[in-house]
């Protein structure tokens, strides 16, 4: 007689396990939440030091509401589904029974397993589910607190716009949310089955899968599938407006006329079948049945198919354009809607190719600031002339408009931040890197067109402490606590003295004054802030730092932002600002965006395509405390409003911005580059052009120039100059980009952003002429590489140890022409220093230039020759340089000249060789001199 099995166990060795089991869970349980908690406790601090500790309440309760809500409604739903199923094959089930397998008796109890697998899947699955809706609640927070819409309903749904940027969202991530659930109790219920028609087949000694299984709890989970599945395709049809085709994007004719019923009747039989497959559950149930479900949806959806191809390709592809019209119409609407394009005025520009179109008389603002340093070329300067330091740098160039004496001009600024990294490796210890060395120092500022006689900037702040040469600008504070490059934590109000700037063989030594920070407090917050930042070892038993002490951290302007609004956009390039009282802020622009703005164009911004955007906001963060302020300037975007009330206290209203700050407002240039792109296309407004592709402009190319030397094409990028706009009557600060006809290197438009005053925010478009051809910035820069003189000089200069670094090209409307300007540098193989040594000037039939833009604008306006050597007299006005004449070459002896010219030509090339770029400069300029008067002399 066989005997049954039993495996040996000890009761109290099982329950000692399983107590060591729990503790051991309940232990990484608390470790886990501690540090959350904690992290939580520390951004509560850092968020109440700015004053914004109603956000971080606001941002906790909505992200753990969520959390709680999503993740107890999994739970009991998958544990219901579980608990379901298995009463539904609670008799297929072995419970405590003896059966054979193998000829041997084997003794199971399956429903507690089951019971304790079910809780633990549920848990779970409430946890990693809960934690995906949690990270996405900008999404449910946008739609609980949506304003009310007062846009026009859209033509083909009749939804308002609010819908479609909140509503459908918000209903696409609850029914995936829903959809997850259907697809894991769908798998439960296989699971189930499995094991009731395996546990049959065993209890009958061999294996039957073709035995008989109840089909209750499968039925019951696929019509909870097909009734989700139901609820996407409705869904779906509200989708179709965000759809690429080939030519548009939106509702198509076919869409519209086949596509949304057929959708809405595959969605009625997917309920249908949903209904099948529960009256299955109620009834006897049979797996026939489960196949049935899905029959009518499959049916329904062929036959869309069927249609919706033959209605595309004999109704619609023959007559395209006609039937295409209106929905072409939406697109274009809705995308000139979407991006802000509907603010761009259009005017017509003539283009003319004279110099006296340029009118120079009253355009004397523009010609007077055309930028001539190109920022990359100003940035290696800086950082061999200005860094002083090795552990400083210069991170970027900013362009902008400050009141000098009286006169707008436009300016370059770098801040001087610190980089610890650069540190000597003796000074990089815990003090100097948290105590010490804490800040950056001071700013430059010069002239966008000024240069020195050796084509260094002129700069009017510069130096350390800071030195200005203008009346009335200056900086009081120049500490830079919070920057591009402050990626640290610091401790601040120490009783270590604070590094604030080298001075000869001494340093200059400071300490924090500032507000900002988070206080360290007595010893137990010292440690938990110490834990929490990973510097245990050191905050606590530093006797350095004090209860007064405070932490700096978030330093980092672009992390600071994303902390407190992460669910705005922000552009990657801050820009320094010196207010009236000498205080230095940091201005960046935020946006929102949207990615299901119907009828719209999709676009790539970063890794996300969007078919919305918006400048709303403009954040201002004091560079020495830290304080960080939005400045809502688009108080008619939706999605802003929806924000603001959800964080009532986080947004200001831009007539709060200080006077001073608000000048130096612009126009972002991510925005504008992304507006350029759509503008390209969506420019045209008739739905045939557009049809047709008959008008498409692209971003206008130019010559750019490697680290090497080597010449390349770009597409340019934005400019901001400092001008006088065609039609408008004074200098205004705008941000410019030209355009080409698509594969073409002549000139069709022009657009002008404009930054100041009540102009702010809209865009001026200047069409040129279709009728004859306006050069590019290619054709200019052909011509510039045609010049027989200019050849053959940078040819020359590409030699003996240095090379040739061509600035971007500007291309700018004064009068009724359009004037080009290229700056030219020279830099040394062995020297990262270039030094401007020519400017280029163009018009459409004239080409200018000179070592100096003053010799450049004599040629061009003076009628003088181009020349590349220095002028030797004081160079005058463009208004005056038409009187200049040139003077006749005296006789010399032949033969000293020769000597001389080359005794200059040795030097050039020797002083070229080692970086002394200034000096070789003087040395081709006096080459060109003795080379002049040899040339004269043979006449």
């Amino acid at each position: 007689m066989p005997q049954s099995i039993d495996y040996p166990s000890s009761p109290r060795a099982s329950r000692r396990g399983r107590n060591f089991l729990i503790v051991l869970a309940i232990l990484a349980g608390l470790a886990f939440a501690s540090r959350t908690a904690l992290s939580y406790w520390v951004d509560l601090l850092w968020f109440r030091s700015l004053g914004y500790a109603d956000v971080f309440w606001t941002t906790w309760r909505i992200q753990w509401g969520i959390f709680a809500l999503f993740a107890l409604a999994t739970f009991l739903i998958l544990f219901g589904v579980f608990t379901v199923l298995k009463r539904a094959h609670q008799a297929d089930l072995p419970s405590d029974q003896t059966i054979l397998f193998g000829g041997q008796p084997i003794k199971l109890s399956l429903a507690p397993v089951l019971r304790i697998a079910s809780l633990i899947v549920a848990v779970i699955a409430a946890a990693i589910t809960g934690s995906a809706m949690m990270d996405d609640w900008p999404t449910l927070a946008l739609w609980w607190n949506a304003p009310h819409s007062t846009a026009s309903p859209d033509p083909i749904f009749g939804r308002p716009l609010t819908f479609f940027l909140f509503t459908l969202p918000a209903w696409h991530l609850i029914l995936g949310w829903l959809i997850t659930l259907a697809v894991i109790s769908c798998v439960a219920a296989v699971i189930y089955l499995m094991l009731t028609g395996a546990f049959k087949a065993l209890e009958k000694g061999h294996m039957r899968y073709g035995a008989p299984s109840p089909w209750r709890g499968l039925s019951i989970a696929i019509a909870f599938l097909l009734a989700c599945f139901a609820a996407n395709v409705y869904l779906d049809r509200f989708d179709m407006i965000l759809e690429h085709h080939t030519i548009f994007e939106g509702i198509t004719y076919t869409d519209a006329h086949v596509m949304l019923t057929g959708l809405l009747l595959v969605s009625a039989a997917l309920l249908l079948g949903a209904g099948i497959a529960a009256v299955n559950a109620a009834r006897t149930p049979r797996g026939l049945w489960l196949v049935a479900a899905v029959v009518p949806a499959v049916a329904c959806y062929a036959l869309v198919g069927i249609i919706s191809w033959y209605v595309g390709n004999f109704v619609v592809k023959p007559n395209e354009l006609d039937r295409e019209t209106p929905y072409i119409a939406y697109n274009i609407q809705m995308t000139r809607q979407a991006f802000g394009l509907d603010r761009f005025a259009q005017r017509e520009f003539p283009a003319e190719t004279t110099v006296e179109a340029t009118d120079p008389a009253n355009n004397q603002a523009t010609l007077q600031n055309i930028r001539l340093w190109d920022w990359h070329a100003l940035q290696d300067t800086l950082r061999q002339v200005q860094e002083i330091r090795t552990y400083y740098d210069f991170p970027d160039i900013d362009i902008d408009r400050y009141t000098l004496d009286g006169t707008m001009r436009e300016v370059m600024l770098a801040t001087r931040e610190l980089d610890v990294e650069k540190l000597p490796g003796s000074s990089r210890n815990w003090i100097n890197e948290k105590l010490v060395y804490t800040h950056g120092y001071g700013i430059t500022m010069n002239p966008v067109n000024g240069f020195t006689s050796e084509g260094l900037p002129t700069l009017l702040l510069s130096n350390m402490p800071v030195q200005s040469t203008i009346r009335g600008l200056t900086v009081t504070r120049p500490e830079i606590y919070f920057g591009e490059r402050t990626n640290t934590d610091v401790y601040v109000k120490t009783r270590q003295q604070e590094f604030d700037y080298p001075q000869g063989q001494t340093n200059s030594l400071t300490s924090y004054q500032g507000t900002g920070g988070i206080p360290i407090g007595g010893f137990l917050r010292r440690v938990l802030l110490a834990y929490d930042l990973d510097d245990l070892g050191k905050l606590p038993f530093s006797d350095d730092v004090t209860p007064d002490s405070r932490l700096l951290m978030r330093r980092t302007v672009r992390d600071r932002v994303a902390a407190l609004a992460p669910f705005l956009t922000f552009d990657q390039d801050p820009y320094i600002v010196v207010g009236d009282d000498g205080r230095l802020s940091w201005m960046m622009d935020a946006f929102t965006t949207s990615d299901s703005y119907p009828y719209s164009t999709h676009y790539g911004l970063g890794d996300d395509t969007i078919n919305y955007m918006r400048n709303s906001v403009k954040v201002v963060i004091d560079a020495y405390n830290g304080t960080t302020t939005f400045y809502v300037f688009d108080s008619e975007d939706p999605i802003l409003a929806a924000y603001r009330n959800i964080f009532p206290s986080l947004f200001k209203d831009a007539s709060q911005m200080p006077a001073d700050l608000r000048r130096h407002v612009r126009y972002p240039e991510l925005l504008f580059k992304l507006q350029a792109e759509a503008y390209g296309l969506y420019h045209m407004t008739s739905p045939e052009v557009f049809f047709n592709r008959e008008d498409l402009w692209t971003v206008a190319t130019e010559t750019s120039s490697g680290d090497n030397g080597d010449q390349g094409k770009q597409a340019m990028q934005p400019n901001f100059v400092l001008m006088k706009l065609p039609g408008e009557s004074g200098a205004e600060f705008v941000e410019i980009l030209p355009f080409t006809p698509a594969n073409r290197n002549n000139l069709i438009g022009w657009i002008a952003a404009r930054c100041d005053g009540a102009n702010y925010g809209t865009a001026v478009v200047y069409d040129f002429p279709k009728t004859r051809l306006v050069d590019g910035p290619q054709q200019i820069e052909s011509r510039i590489d045609q010049n027989a003189q200019l050849s053959g000089q940078l040819t020359l200069w590409n030699q003996q140890g240095s090379h040739v670094l061509r600035g971007s090209l500007l291309v700018i409307p004064s009068g009724k022409a359009l004037l080009y300007a290229e700056p030219i540098y020279l830099q040394a193989q062995q020297s990262p220093m270039p030094e401007l040594r020519l400017v280029v000037l163009a018009l459409q039939d004239k080409l200018a230039y000179g070592p100096t833009f003053e010799a450049a604008l004599a040629s061009l306006y003076g009628g003088e020759a181009p020349s590349i050597s220095a002028p030797e007299a004081t160079p005058q006005a463009p208004q005056q340089a038409a009187s200049t004449s040139k003077a006749a070459p005296q006789p010399t002896d032949q033969k000293a000249l020769i000597a001389e010219a080359a005794r200059d030509f040795d030097d050039y090339q020797r002083l070229t060789a080692e970086g002394k770029l200034g000096e070789a400069g003087q040395k081709l300029d006096a080459l060109k001199t003795v080379l002049g008067k040899l040339n004269g002399s043979t006449k």
